[in-house]
């Protein structure tokens, strides 16, 4: 890959990791009610859920879903419907400190990473990715390169927005004023929903 077109795919990659978005809002509000250990599973499902779906859509899928509108249309219903659950999840979580007998849990690995099917930031980055930066005749020496880089800049913001939300925990020590944030990551989250459906 020329390093005109490699400094390009870093660029990329980690301003669509870094940027606000679906993932990102969850691993906040994650961070801030249960910490960074017991979010792990949440992070891990992120970073390979990702990556498997981007391999999903250099090995075809991504074609497959561009090709037939009743696909797109079901993803998109899917993919809102499983968003409202979230952002439900994440409005009504309690911090873990909080004293509540019961405790809402963070997403385990599977719910994570099945979660990025239906992201449609995601999804645009793997499918933009795989438009961009896989030349012909380059095709697997590019997609590793590009899977590589994904990794990478998806690691780095798991870390961050997650250590960002074990940072926040600090301030919202106050019952009421965790309640306020989770309404609140909750609502960004199904504001997020917009772009998807519209």
């Amino acid at each position: 890959m020329p390093l005109d077109l490699f400094f390009a795919l870093v660029l990329f990659a980690f301003v669509m990791a870094m940027t606000p978005g679906p993932n990102n809002i969850m691993l906040t509000a994650s961070g801030v009610n249960f910490g960074f250990a017991r979010s792990f599973p949440h992070m891990a499902g992120v970073e390979i859920g990702f990556l498997v779906m981007v391999a999903g859509c250099a090995a075809g899928l991504g074609l497959v879903f561009a090709t037939v509108p009743a696909l797109q249309l079901g993803l998109k219903i899917a993919g809102a419907a499983y968003m409202l659950w979230l952002a439900w999840k994440v409005a009504n979580a309690k911090p873990a400190g909080d004293g509540d007998a019961e405790v809402a849990a963070p997403l385990t690995f599977l719910q994570a990473a099945l979660f990025q099917w239906v992201n449609p930031k995601g999804v645009l980055a793997a499918l933009s990715g795989i438009a961009l930066f896989m030349r012909p005749g380059h095709a697997f020496t590019d997609f590793l390169i590009m899977l590589t880089v994904y990794g990478v800049a998806t690691l780095a913001s798991v870390v961050v927005w997650t250590g960002f939300g074990v940072a926040l925990r600090r301030l919202l020590t106050n019952p009421r004023h965790a309640r306020i944030f989770n309404i609140a990551m909750g609502l960004l989250l199904v504001a997020s929903i917009v772009p998807m459906v519209a």
